[in-house]
């Protein structure tokens, strides 16, 4: 269902990086796996070093992602990495995983070619500039709140706070302690 537009979209981004079509060609013929549930990915490797699709039983590769761990993405790739299982060839999941990582979209690149250098590059810093004003703005709502639930409406309770109540609590327990001892010290006398 998806396996032909992502195939594309990997080697629309393998035809601008000759290095990564090197690292994957010794592995022409070899097939990968890759599993998201419910999603499944088959990918071969062709003389080239390009992504095909394949259906074959036995793959040499398979790589399995727990679909809860989407979410680490926005860490980026090597945030996903940890939750991966790897299994079978591993010379070619290597290089597989090297080139994964390692393989970006530049759009200022792409985007150059229909419209110049100039109106690209201006493009992308106004894209880069909104982008960094929206993680700005989410980043001060989150303040924002934690502040209101902290300050105004306490639902939060501050660490200094609870400091201070266990302070308090083993000064009251000591004193409980040493109260006991002088009513038994009365009782006996």
């Amino acid at each position: 269902m998806f396996a032909s537009p992502a195939i594309a979209g990997l080697n629309h981004l393998l035809a601008d990086a000759p290095w990564a079509r090197a690292r994957l060609a010794p592995f022409a013929g070899r097939t990968a796996v890759f599993h998201v549930t419910p999603f499944v990915l088959s990918l071969g490797i062709d003389g080239d070093g390009c992504f095909t699709e394949s259906a074959t039983p036995e793959p040499d590769v398979t790589l399995e992602l727990p679909l809860a761990s989407l979410p680490k993405a926005v860490g980026g790739t090597d945030a996903l990495m940890a939750d991966i299982r790897i299994g079978g060839n591993a010379d070619f999941a290597d290089a597989l995983g090297f080139v994964l990582r390692k393989l970006r979209w530049d759009g200022e690149e792409a985007l150059s070619r229909l419209v110049g250098d100039i109106a690209a590059h201006r493009a992308v810093s106004v894209a880069r500039g909104v982008a960094a004003w929206h993680r700005q703005a989410a980043r001060n709502a989150v303040e924002n709140l934690v502040e209101y639930f902290g300050e105004e409406q306490p639902l939060v309770v501050k660490k200094a706070a609870l400091e201070d109540l266990a302070g308090a609590t083993a000064a009251l327990r000591d004193d409980l302690a040493r109260l006991e001892k002088r009513l038994k010290k009365l009782e006996t006398c």
